[in-house]
């Protein structure tokens, strides 16, 4: 990254500005802590740490795009082992809040809006801007509601343009996907950890509550959610993992790294079923059959009837086993008693959806719905479904945004993956387009891009298939228009 030269007296005063405020702030700390104890001044000591974590994050961004990957896998295993009342998913909005400041200091000093102008680029725009409007609207049940969901469903999508102009270099993606490889492997130990070793102390304590009760203890057995907050977010978690290494595997690397990719992709298929999730057993095969056919050649049909057959036998062998007759049972949903359910719900919410074209409000639904407008017609349906949930809350004109933004990123992933022609590049492509593709079909059961670390995550996908052919643009010397690399703010006094 080339770095901004602002003038000397500019640099001073930052420096010197940067300085006094820390100066103060210490002592400050050391007098609270003198004349009222530990507790009152823990606070601003932690003011302190926030202020030299926005400098860090605004001078080096890279440094906070690392950060955020790692906040956004470990805070709610964070909130589950201390157990505190402070909302720390607010962290993670401040962290998005400053990277976005950074963002627009950055375009003081090198104005390049290249990531708005593309076709992923152009939907989210569209989609952020369309969930804005619905604190206007007149169908809403609560202005609480929309003010507590609005981060979680367009706030964060911001995110994506963050990654986008940060991800300047092959370097710098072999770095975030290795990364992601990595906490993903946590993520399947410690799921063989409770599975086979059972739950700390601080996990079971939800385990007393009916509701987590009768959702996890299936038959005798104890779902597991592993570092994340429930099951449905660490079998997806998984289960884009798998594709993730599939994906990689299309690959130039080495053998050794192929075969290493291969046996992660098979940890992660494996240690998924510990969840119990029947939505995510279906999409790893969802994954594979578009994988067979963007890469369809002679070793792809060889392979495809071997696997077509063990999916067979493994979906139909007898078994007494209580984790595969559940993995069975996701490939029968007519044998299903919550899928039944589900469909019934949907049923009666249809004509609402209908006749409300912008639906019932930003957070209408779930339990922002039942928190802030209990008697509302909305919050008595459990938004079992990311795209009913849309439905209800959006109406069906948000309905068609997000399709069309899902739609979207498919159709330039697989336009890109055909361009590209770097094989690294294209191989990074190949596993989010193999990614996007399962989430869209897993957001129907379930919502699948509503928790930690996906919320944060799909984006960084949809960024990653855009900045792929950028890349690999820019490698070729063919694109007239390449983007300029992002610049960061070097604040040292020449």
């Amino acid at each position: 990254m080339e770095s901004i030269n602002i003038n000397a007296s500019g640099s001073k005063k930052i420096n010197y500005l940067l300085w006094l405020v820390l100066l103060t702030l210490s002592v400050t700390t050391v007098g609270i802590f003198a004349f009222y104890g530990s507790k009152a001044g823990v606070f601003p000591l932690l003011g302190s740490m926030a202020l030299v974590f926005v400098y860090i994050v605004i001078k080096e961004p890279k440094f906070a795009v690392i950060s955020i990957m790692l906040l956004a896998y470990f805070i709610m295993f964070l909130i589950i082992a201390i157990n505190t009342t402070f909302p720390l998913g607010t962290i993670m909005d401040a962290m998005l809040a400053v990277m976005i400041l950074g963002f627009f200091i950055q375009q003081k000093y090198n104005r390049n809006y290249w990531i708005l102008k593309n076709p992923i680029g152009y939907m989210i725009a569209i989609w952020v801007i369309y969930n804005l409007l619905q604190f206007a609207n007149p169908f809403a049940a609560s202005k609480m509601a929309w003010l507590y969901t609005i981060r979680s469903v367009a706030v964060v999508m911001l995110s994506y343009y963050i990654f986008t102009y940060y991800l300047d270099s092959k370097k710098f993606l072999r770095t975030l996907i290795g990364l992601w490889l990595a906490l993903s492997v946590i993520g399947a130990l410690y799921a063989i950890k409770q599975e086979f070793f059972g739950f700390f102390w601080f996990e079971e304590r939800n385990h007393y509550d009916p509701l987590v009760y009768s959702l996890n203890f299936i038959d005798g057995h104890w779902r597991k959610n592993s570092i994340f907050s429930d099951p449905v977010a660490f079998s997806y978690n998984m289960a884009v993992s798998a594709l993730l290494c599939i994906g990689l595997m299309t690959g130039p690397f080495k053998t050794k790294y192929k075969v290493l990719l291969g046996f992660l992709a098979v940890l992660f298929a494996v240690v998924m079923t510990y969840s119990g999730t029947r939505a995510a057993y279906v999409l790893i095969p969802a994954g594979l059959l578009l994988f067979f056919i963007l890469k369809l050649n002679r070793w792809t049909l060889a392979l495809s009837f071997p696997a077509l057959l063990l999916f067979l036998i493994l979906i139909r062998v007898p078994t007494s086993n209580p984790t595969m007759t559940r993995f069975q049972s996701a490939f029968k949903p007519g044998q299903d008693a919550s899928f039944n359910v589900r469909k019934v719900n949907q049923k009666k919410v249809q004509p609402y959806i209908q006749s409300h074209p912008i639906g019932g409000g930003l957070g209408a639904s779930g339990i922002w719905g039942v928190r802030f407008a209990p008697n509302s017609y909305l919050a008595q349906f459990p938004p079992d479904s990311g795209y009913v949930r849309v439905a209800m809350e959006l109406g069906w004109i948000g309905l068609i945004l997000i399709c069309t933004l899902i739609f979207t990123a498919l159709y330039v992933g697989i336009r890109n993956f055909f361009t590209i022609r770097d094989p690294e590049l294209k191989s990074y492509c190949l596993a989010m387009v193999l990614m996007v593709f399962a989430l869209s079909i897993g957001n129907y059961p379930q919502e699948a891009i509503v928790q930690f670390p996906l919320s944060i995550y799909f984006y960084l996908m949809l960024a990653i298939i855009t900045v792929t052919k950028l890349l690999d643009n820019q490698t070729k010397g063919e694109e007239k228009e390449t983007p300029a690399p992002a610049k960061k703010i070097d604040a040292r006094v020449y």
